[in-house]
């Protein structure tokens, strides 16, 4: 064999060679994406699909620790104890019913029922029978019924020849819309119908047209346009009391507007809920940003703090946005465990081999709940509250620990070392929460104020315009405010509406507006405040600039 035929054999071997060994790269770098791909399938299934982590329990199949199967990871209890089962919903066996309702509130109609004639008197003698009196039992009936209801003002004219008007006509109906057909009971249903109980336009006209009345979409959505102006100074009025609260929770979500503002693209929109002791906002913003925070308390970020040497204890998740308003003087950030719990759930979910891993994390955090409400249940200064701070300390020190052991772990797994490395990023205002044990521990409420919202827009799928969408935020605030201070929605609105319609299709000013403030005790309070009752935070723990994190 000639030795230039030898030299283009070894050639083409390494040329294999190489295309072998760039092959099984390839092979290796897909294996290791299907792999990552497969567990973010695995978790976003489960977020989809499965329960809800806060009502999560270990599968049977995972065992428990020192009992073989994922027990036996080497991964520890941070708190030192597991998950315990959970009280069964509704009545439980062997407690005391409460009976049945009592509806005697409730409008009431009678009605008798007689015995017919030829039946009570004796069949033999003819003599009619005495009676007893009556046997009652109640049923309850519900039907809506959609009136149309004609003023006729009253016209006079004069028979003398003095001087003055010539006639005189009654003064016209209130009406919240000048010229418009519907009363204020009617747009106030309209809003609680769409806003509150979640339903389309076109599902309320159906509704409607179901009670004999036609209407269009264009017609109810005008009617919308025009109630918006009438509740903004309602609206201006509770979104100034709660960016003065002394703590709030925070939340944002998506949002669909398909009018499109100069310098947007796109559709998406962020409704964002602030929530405070007796006061809900929504806002309605084309942008996540920090700006929506900044501007809803009033935050200078040119001097990086708040104004009139506020405190504000703001309990959120990580969003970047709420990271950096922890730069901000005055703000005292709380960070969410229910956040963190959902995080080392996820991790654990695609891997079934540290399954058990994740659920023994949730079950340390779900021990920090005990001990912060017997803190706020005792007074200051008694043993009580002395015990339930140590017990506090105790379940945190056993946390810190555990996640400083389990990051020096060389063989941890990348999605564990992933969420470690979260809570050790965010660990500093998670702990702070030692400082405010009257507090909740997690952000639920904030996401509970959303439901209602995210109902809707699975419903409605978002706003046509940016006046719709900023009407749902302000309908919103409205009614969950009222909510908040225990007060009827739907009343609330009609109330309110019909003082516009009486005041001219104005919104009242002054002390007639004061009297739709929710949170005041009695609608006759022109206050504005509520000094006699307990703030969240006694102003103490606030000012003293000296409370250091554990």
């Amino acid at each position: 064999m000639s030795p230039v035929v030898l030299i283009g054999e070894v050639v083409e071997i390494a040329s294999w060679q190489a295309r072998v060994e760039a092959a099984e790269a390839r092979a290796v770098a897909a294996e290791a994406r299907v792999a990552e791909l497969s567990e973010q399938v695995a978790v976003l299934s489960r977020m989809l699909f499965g329960r809800s982590s806060e009502k999560t329990r270990p599968p049977a199949d995972l065992g428990v620790p020192g009992e073989g199967g994922a027990g036996d990871t080497g991964v520890s209890d941070p708190a030192g104890a597991v998950p315990v089962s959970k009280r069964a919903r509704g009545q439980q066996p062997g407690s005391r019913g409460h009976g049945r309702r009592d509806y005697s509130h409730v409008d009431t109609q009678e009605v008798v029922h007689d015995v017919p004639a030829d039946q009570r008197c004796c069949a033999g003698c003819g003599i009619e029978f005495e009676r007893l009196g009556f046997e009652s039992r109640e049923q309850i009936d519900w039907h809506v019924q959609v009136t149309r209801i004609v003023h006729r003002r009253a016209r006079y004219r004069r028979r003398c020849d003095c001087r003055g008007a010539r006639t005189v006509t009654a003064a016209p109906a209130a009406n919240p819309i000048a010229k418009g057909r519907f009363t204020a009971g009617f747009l106030a249903r309209l809003v609680y119908s769409k806003y509150v109980l979640g339903l389309p336009v076109h599902r309320i006209v159906r509704l409607l047209a179901a009670e004999g009345l036609q209407v269009s979409e264009g017609t109810l959505s005008g009617a919308l346009h025009n109630v918006a102006a009438l509740l903004e100074p309602l609206r201006e009025a509770i979104v100034a009391r709660n960016a003065g609260a002394v703590h709030a929770h925070a939340d944002e979500t998506t949002w669909r507007v398909y009018e499109r503002p100069d310098g947007k693209d796109g559709h998406r929109w962020w409704l964002w809920v602030f929530l405070a002791e007796d006061t809900v906002v929504f806002t309605m913003d084309p942008t996540r940003s920090a700006s929506v925070p900044d501007t809803h308390f009033g935050i200078d970020r040119a001097d990086e703090k708040l104004p009139e040497d506020r405190r504000l204890v703001l309990s959120t998740d990580f969003y970047v946005a709420y990271q950096s308003l922890a730069r901000v003087e005055g703000v005292d950030p709380l960070w969410c465990w229910a956040h963190i719990r959902r995080f080392f759930l996820r991790a654990g979910a695609p891997h079934h081999q540290f399954g058990f891993w994740g659920f023994l994390w949730s079950a340390g955090f779900a021990h920090l709940t005990a001990a912060p409400r017997a803190m706020a249940a005792a007074e200051a200064g008694t043993a009580e509250h002395t015990q339930a701070g140590n017990e506090f300390d105790r379940v945190l020190q056993a946390i810190d620990t555990a996640r400083q052991e389990q990051n020096a772990l060389y063989s941890l797994h990348p999605a564990a070392g992933k969420v470690l490395a979260t809570l050790d990023r965010e660990w500093d205002g998670l702990i702070r929460h030692r400082d405010f044990p009257d507090i909740s521990l997690d952000n639920n409420p904030a996401e509970r104020a959303l439901r209602n919202p995210v109902i809707g827009r699975k419903n409605y799928h978002g706003s046509h315009a940016q006046w719709a969408a900023h009407l749902a935020a302000t309908a919103w605030t409205i009614t969950a405010t009222a909510e908040r201070n225990n007060r009827e929605p739907l009343t609330h609105l009609s109330e309110y509406l019909q003082a516009c319609a009486v005041a001219g299709g104005k919104p009242p000013e002054g002390e007639a507006l004061q009297r739709f403030l929710p949170w005041l005790p009695d609608p006759g309070d022109t206050t504005g405040s509520r000094d006699d009752d307990p703030l969240p935070l006694s102003p103490p723990d606030l000012a003293d600039p000296a409370r250091q994190s554990p």
